[in-house]
């Protein structure tokens, strides 16, 4: 995948999560919380009628406030559809609203909107309850990656994609591959001859499928997965059918007893171990790579200050963050004129801060903002690859814990 598109897609991913974090703390006193899923091939207006019943039909809620609650958050949900024409946005949308405790016995309105989410909306989807539903966009953030599909034996073969969690089937295919009797009449030599020939042509057909599929998205794919019997699927790859740039992306091949559109579910479920340890395998090359600068080179930077210094010139290649860093950014004015940022501790006061370059106490910051939103701006600015790294692994931990979340890997040494 490309560092622009790869960095463009780990921004919407960090910011749809920080919102399901902040939607999964509110709470309403009722079944009060409004939430609608709406695909992007869902016309605006059946959603506007299906608001509207619901406005009519929470006129039988019997608390008066629960009532009240949910009729206003479906005036709010209607009043923001208006501003959508026929169809939702690529990939859909999502609406939430309703009046979320505020603590002492009050309430807040609230209403946020979610337009084109990482993976496309499957189905409409009405929900209200006490708590809003953020499940299915959790599991859009899960698992991410596009990986090839193959599976086959002798009969018939089918390829598609695993594209998160969802898998598509695209292509399948049959074989004239004949039984392993011979009719009447036939040698034995010549029936394996013609048997081997029907095999080869369909493998070389299950490929042309496979390259026609593939081959456009090379550059995207994270892997490719085979599946199917012994020795089939062996041969096959050992046969070099496929493209020469597919094979190099062959995480894997598996057993299965299906080789159907079932068959590729079968075939992710078989694969589960590699699939879960790719996930990761990304951020611990990258990891090495940091470790291997930090101890051996020049080349390595962490902790908020030095890295946010290096983004600033220019200098940092990749910019690496913990995928669990959740802090804030404070920029302040220093009694000596300095323009200063510190990474703010949850758990600290912000007046504890001293300028990064005098060490002068410094009063209330001028600015707030999320440290993750902060870095990120600056990177695209200096054209940075930004990587989130997990804490999955024991030097994905060690960047959260013993480097504050945030790291780099440089261009050339800043003596920083």
């Amino acid at each position: 995948m490309s560092d622009s598109s790869s960095g463009q897609s780990d921004r919407q991913d960090y910011e749809f999560q920080k919102v399901i974090e902040e939607l999964e703390d509110y709470r309403g006193s009722g079944t009060q919380l409004v939430t609608i899923y709406i695909p992007d091939d869902t016309q605006v207006s059946e959603v506007v009628a299906h608001v509207t019943q619901e406005h009519s039909e929470a006129a039988n809620i019997k608390s008066k406030q629960t009532r009240t609650n949910v009729q206003d958050a479906l005036k709010s949900i209607k009043d923001r559809l208006r501003y959508y024409d026929t169809y939702p946005p690529e990939n859909g949308l999502v609406l939430f609203s309703g009046a979320v405790d505020a603590g002492g016995g009050r309430s807040d309105m609230i209403t946020r909107v979610l337009e084109s989410p990482p993976d496309p909306i499957q189905s409409f989807r009405y929900h209200c309850d006490s708590e809003f539903l953020t499940e299915p966009l959790e599991s859009m953030l899960e698992d991410k990656g596009l990986f090839g599909l193959i599976v086959l034996d002798r009969r018939e073969a089918n390829v598609g994609w695993l594209r998160g969690k969802r898998i598509d089937p695209v292509k399948s295919a049959t074989s004239l591959v004949p039984g392993k009797q011979r009719k009447g009449g036939q040698s034995a030599q010549r029936f394996a001859r013609l048997r081997l020939e029907a095999i080869d042509n369909f493998y070389q057909e299950v490929a042309g499928m496979a390259d026609e599929l593939f081959v456009p998205k090379r550059g995207e794919i994270d892997g490719i997965l085979v599946g199917g019997p012994s020795p089939t699927k062996d041969d096959f790859l050992s046969g070099d059918y496929l493209h020469h740039e597919l094979q190099d992306l062959v995480l894997g091949k598996f057993d299965v007893s299906y080789t159907d559109e079932s068959g590729l579910s079968e075939l992710v479920d078989a694969a589960e171990d590699v699939l879960d340890e790719y996930e990761v395998l990304q951020d611990k090359q990258v990891m090495e790579q940091f470790f291997k600068e930090l101890h051996d080179g020049e080349l390595a930077t962490y902790g908020f200050g030095p890295t946010r210094q290096n983004l600033n010139m220019g200098a940092v290649e990749q910019l690496l963050i913990s995928e669990d860093l959740r802090q804030e950014v404070a920029s302040y004015t220093c009694p000596n004129g300095h323009d200063t940022y510190a990474m703010l501790d949850p758990n600290a006061d912000a007046s504890d801060a001293v300028c990064n370059s005098c060490g002068a106490a410094i009063d209330e910051p001028d600015e707030r903002t999320d440290a993750i939103d902060h870095l990120m701006e600056l990177a695209e600015e200096r054209g940075t690859e930004t990587v989130f790294v997990s804490t999955d692994f024991e030097k994905g931990d060690q960047l959260l814990s013993a480097f504050g979340g945030v790291a780099g890997i440089l261009r050339y040494d800043t003596g920083i």
